[in-house]
């Protein structure tokens, strides 16, 4: 696979980051209209005279809409300036101490001046499994973690092509973009969580017949803006391991290594703190792999592809 270059790689995530924050509040109107149309139907759907239904639900989300919007601005926000410390208690990560650990550091700091970049944070992984991802949407927060596995068992050539290969996601912005997609599946992460508490409150108390309709109604609506939003996750195109595998083989000239490195990840690549699929993204093989259900299912969905094929790819430089 041809490397486009970081320059046209930078612009077009940055491209897709635009269409992503806009593609959002859109289809949060949506389901608001959505919901309240259904809501009509529940009270007027089947009668002989009953209203446009259309009109009421297009006035209540007119009236709510301010308020939602400002509470997913809000939200967004939070979660994307607290993305970091989200990131860390997901993964159990932790800053990885210079000394003592000398090889990393020199590691990196030869990649990241021979391409001008800044330093990053580093991280490590208190698990025996072979991962790592970077994470951070500036300067400051830009961070590679390691697993405690991956630094024991790869050569240093293989580490390296690892940590190149986390370099080319914060050099292409592609860990920005990342950021944006897991705080909007977030959003509807939590709010099915919640529908799905109170549906069940509601059944256990036996609440009347229409709250528990309407709750259900809520859970449905939100279930289908998970649905979309997690569509859009995958929208951010899989090609980006590859673009990030031929940065890292360019960059250390090592694709040999690189081949070597995947193939001891995909042995073990699970890292047991890691429970969430947005999160799990960021890694440069899938943290969850063996857990995983339905796996011929979820190949059609997969956030990463399949290591075999980026052997492949690696192996024609």
């Amino acid at each position: 696979m041809r490397y486009i270059g970081i320059h046209a790689q930078q612009i077009r995530n940055n491209t897709l980051s635009i269409v992503l924050l806009s593609l959002f509040p859109c289809l949060v109107v949506v389901l608001v209209f959505l919901f309240f149309y259904l809501i009509a139907y529940l009270q007027y759907g089947g009668q002989p005279e009953s209203p446009d239904l259309w009109t009421p639900a297009f006035l209540n989300t007119r009236m709510v809409m301010p308020w939602v919007l400002g509470g997913v601005l809000l939200w967004f926000i939070i979660a994307y300036f607290s993305h970091a410390a989200i990131i860390r208690k997901t993964t159990g990560s932790r800053p990885l101490q210079r000394k003592g650990n000398m090889r990393v550091y020199n590691l990196v700091e030869n990649l990241c001046m021979s391409k001008g970049m800044q330093m990053p944070k580093i991280n490590i992984i208190e698990d025996d499994s072979l991962n790592a991802f970077a994470s951070g949407i500036d300067s400051s927060t830009y961070t590679v973690s390691l697993s405690r596995g991956i630094i024991r068992e790869l050569s240093d050539e293989e580490l390296e092509t690892v940590i190149a290969h986390e370099l080319a996601h914060i050099r292409h912005r592609d860990v920005r973009l990342l950021i944006v997609s897991i705080v909007f599946v977030g959003i509807f992460a939590m709010l099915t969580n919640l529908s799905i508490r109170i549906l069940f409150r509601s059944g256990s108390r036996r609440s009347n017949k229409n709250a528990g309709a309407i709750i259900l109604i809520f859970l449905m609506v939100v279930a289908i803006g998970y649905f979309f939003a997690t569509l859009m996750r995958f929208a951010i195109s899989r090609k980006r391991e590859y673009l990030a595998d031929a940065a890292a083989a360019e960059m250390t000239r090592r694709p040999e290594a690189l081949v070597g490195a995947l193939r001891k990840i995909s042995s073990d690549p699970d890292i047991e703190a890691v429970t969430r699929d947005d999160v799990a993204q960021l890694f440069i093989e899938h943290p969850r792999k063996k857990a995983a259900l339905f796996s011929g299912f979820r190949s059609l969905f997969a956030t990463h592809p399949p290591i075999e094929k980026r052997i492949a790819v690696l192996e024609q430089f």
